[in-house]
């Protein structure tokens, strides 16, 4: 029979080596604080808000399996946050993902409860299945074992098994316990990291503990920065390092408590994240200054679309430039419209052509409006 740490007396009592984590620790906060010292000099757009909280929406949905249209999810959060939106409507599991997030980093100074967690759980799966299953909502699961696993049907791995059901409440109420009590107690990057570890190994519902871990880490790392918004996405790291982040926690989950090797990996991630935002929000930074400085103006949604690809790929642009072969194919329309559209963006000054006839290349019109150059690679 395997082993977890749960079946430990006292496994909340968790051990690390302290002086293994002081270096990495260090180097979070110093990039974090350069990070926000960015972000207050430099001002953060509601637009750019938004791109941050689509990416970590998408992401944090992707490492449970599930992929979700980037753009169904841009216009939801647009719709969340009262700006415009591409009218493209976005499932309301969707939405219930965007409320929880919104609601845990926005909010994280409320009270985290035992209602407020079975409201975030029930928000995700609103119709009340998981894919074609029927799923417990907002209560704790039922008595049928909490397993991950991998592998054909009749041939399973299987990777970790949760308490058992009847074992829940009383660890969940442990947990909200030791939420309250570390706040300002535990060096706070460390406490978000320990949250994440101590309630994905609780399990507590059928399905969305995942997202539900995720989402307490983002409150965990509002209540200590004291921002409401997240300046990076963490989702988005443990995305890129998936199959490690799955191992550490195979590891120290059939482990005796001590989670050295899990506070470092997630400091690194975390780190990592953080450095990932740098260029992450230069793109959306600048994207956000380019369409102020053309606020005035209206275009038609290829027009936006095309432009939109333009900002994207950075100050450096297309290779070899935006052509009207390249409008044409983007946009699905003839060469003739190709041309009529982009001597209109032309004349509106959005963008400058060079060249002419069939060696025409067209570049966008920065302006001074424009924080800085994306590529600098820093912020």
């Amino acid at each position: 029979m395997t082993h977890y740490i749960w079946h430990h007396d006292n496994w909340t009592h968790f051990r690390w080596n302290t002086n293994q984590l002081l270096t990495p620790l260090g180097e979070c906060r110093l990039q974090q604080g350069k990070l926000l010292s960015t972000v207050a000099s430099l001002g953060f757009p509601l637009e750019s808000q938004a791109e941050i909280l689509a990416e970590e929406t998408v992401k944090t949905a992707a490492i449970e399996g599930e992929q979700l249209d980037a753009r169904a999810v841009r216009s939801s959060v647009a719709r969340r946050l009262g700006l415009p939106d591409a009218g493209i409507p976005a499932d309301r599991s969707v939405d219930g993902l965007i409320t929880v997030l919104l609601d845990a980093t926005r909010n994280h100074s409320d009270p985290l409860t035992f209602e407020r967690l079975c409201g975030w759980q029930a928000a995700l799966f609103p119709t009340g299945y998981s894919g074609m299953f029927r799923i417990r909502t907002g209560e704790w699961r039922g008595d049928t074992p909490m397993q991950v696993v991998s592998g054909p049907v009749g041939r399973e791995t299987v990777h970790f098994e949760a308490p058992l059901f009847d074992r829940v409440p009383g660890e969940m109420s442990t947990f909200l316990q030791w939420w309250d009590s570390s706040l300002g107690k535990v060096e706070g990057v460390v406490r978000a990291a320990l949250a994440h570890f101590h309630f994905i190994t609780i399990h507590p519902f059928e399905d969305g503990n995942g997202r539900l871990a995720r989402a307490i880490t983002d409150m965990a790392l509002a209540q200590d920065d004291g921002q409401a918004m997240r300046y990076y996405s963490l989702s988005a790291q443990i995305m890129a390092e998936r199959g490690e982040y799955y191992n550490i926690l195979e590891r120290c989950q059939k482990g005796d408590g001590e989670l050295t090797e899990w506070l470092l990996w997630f400091l690194g991630c975390f780190r990592r994240a953080i450095s990932l935002s740098e260029t992450v929000l230069s793109t959306v930074l600048d994207k956000a200054a380019f369409w102020r400085l053309h606020s005035q103006i209206t275009l038609s949604e290829r027009q936006k679309k095309v432009i939109n690809r333009l900002l994207d790929a950075g100050k450096g642009g297309f290779e070899g430039g935006l052509t009207n072969r390249k409008y044409a194919s983007m946009t699905n329309v003839s060469r003739a419209t190709a041309f009529r559209e982009l001597e209109a963006l032309s004349n509106m000054g959005v963008i400058r052509q060079t060249g002419g006839g069939r060696s025409a290349r067209y570049d966008l019109v920065w302006g001074e409006a424009v924080l800085h150059q994306p590529e600098h690679g820093k912020l």
